[in-house]
């Protein structure tokens, strides 16, 4: 009887403390010590070869299961004297981004920015943007970005997937955008 009592105190601490996990569960580390960046990315995602893929993509990942999800980090030059307050504001960064997108007919997309925010990490500034992107096809999609600015470079994290997808990875993109940070 008291093995039995035991054995279900422990099944059900098992339950309790599995459902109690935190949100970094389902995530894993990526470290660039070359470029001096990490952060997680969820299970299941898989790295891209990025060597034919634009200049300044440093890597990507996409999700095996639903492909239109990815991540990606670009690294850009900036005036080695300016830090990301130089940039402007996170509000003002955000409308640049937008605006130049906006502005290449090529690219047959309107971007509209949802959010604009600060954070800080261990004494360094990150801006954290969320975007809402009409393709030309009438697709939606919602991007996530991290922007932060070291020794004369711009990172850009961007995390992105479906409108219709949107709901169900929130929490998880916003866990992993805010991962992003600078060694």
């Amino acid at each position: 009887m008291l093995k039995s009592f035991i054995s279900i105190v422990l099944v059900i601490i098992t339950f309790t403390l599995s459902s109690c996990s935190s949100a970094l569960s389902g995530l894993q580390s990526y470290v660039d010590i070359n470029d001096g960046y990490q952060f997680l990315y969820p299970n299941g995602w898989m790295s891209v070869d990025v060597k034919t893929v634009t200049e300044g993509i440093d890597i990507v990942y996409r999700d095996f299961i639903e492909p239109s999800e990815n991540l990606s980090v670009i690294i850009s030059k900036v005036d080695p004297n300016k830090n990301l307050a130089d940039l402007g504001t996170p509000t003002d960064v955000g409308y640049r981004f937008m605006t130049m997108v906006n502005e290449n007919s090529n690219n047959q997309r309107e971007t509209e920015l949802v959010s604009a925010e600060k954070r800080q990490q261990k004494l360094q500034d990150y801006y954290l943007l969320e975007y809402r992107v009409k393709l030309s096809d009438n697709q939606y999609r919602h991007n996530l970005a991290s922007v932060t600015t070291k020794n004369g470079k711009l990172y850009t994290f961007n995390i992105s997937t479906t409108e219709s997808r949107w709901q169900k990875v929130e929490d998880l993109f916003k866990t992993v955008t805010k991962s992003f940070s600078l060694s």
